[in-house]
């Protein structure tokens, strides 16, 4: 597997290997509150493909697997550890696969959704990681990311600090540069979504297409928000 975010890899793997035994239990409200929001936005049916990319420890995996138990869901991760712990408690029917965001081990045109949740802020090349996902995508599938919000200024401050702090870390973005990476990867149908889920922490939510073929992105809906 090769290591696409370097410098930063060997940072985000040994982190990962060693929060993955007590990550459930340690992060379970925000776990809980992202699954939530993600899964609300999401439009999936009995016949769908669907990739969770970042999947870590299998939680959004495993309450999609409740609400759609005839769906095909896979899973990506770069941690091995995180992978280990979704595997214990995730139906073998889920596949998982080790790998990273910008170079999904999956042929074009695998999925009718992909997911990502908590982990774009990891990701050193957004446009070679929004490539891969959209590349993935059938003809008008469905790409789905939530993560921090940097608009809110609460996260700004965490940014500003775990660049310093936290080699695994990269950077957050706002909805504006959200909308920009999304853009210039050409998906279609941009919504983005920001809204808090405590009273200082926020997130945003971002819902777009792949397009049927080569063109501008176009925006069809405004922003929303919800507080």
């Amino acid at each position: 597997m090769r290591q696409n975010n370097a410098p930063n890899g060997d940072a985000v793997l040994n982190e990962y290997a060693r929060l993955a035994a007590e990550y459930d239990s340690r992060w379970s409200f925000y776990i809980r509150a992202t699954s939530r929001e993600t899964i609300a936005r999401l439009s999936v049916q009995a016949s769908d493909n669907v990739l969770d990319i970042g999947c870590g420890t299998g939680a959004m995996l495993a309450q999609l697997a409740a609400l759609f138990p005839e769906t095909a869901l896979y899973g990506v991760d770069a941690s091995s550890e995180m992978l280990a712990v979704a595997s214990h408690k995730l139906p073998s029917t889920i596949e998982l696969k080790q790998g990273w965001a910008e170079e999904l081990p999956y042929s074009d045109g695998t999925f009718n959704t992909v997911v990502s949740c908590n982990m774009f802020h990891y990701i050193r090349h957004p446009d070679a990681a929004l490539d891969e996902m959209l590349r993935v995508l059938r003809p008008n599938g469905t790409l789905v990311i939530t993560d921090w919000c940097d608009d809110y200024l609460a996260c700004k401050l965490h940014d500003w600090y775990l660049r310093w702090r936290d080699r695994s870390h990269f950077r957050t973005y706002g909805v504006r540069e959200c909308r920009r990476l999304l853009q210039a990867a050409d998906a279609r149908n941009i919504v983005i979504e920001k809204y808090k889920i405590t009273l200082l922490w926020g997130l945003m939510t971002a819902t777009s297409q792949k397009s049927t073929e080569s063109q501008p992105s176009i925006e069809t809906a405004p922003m929303q928000s919800a507080t």
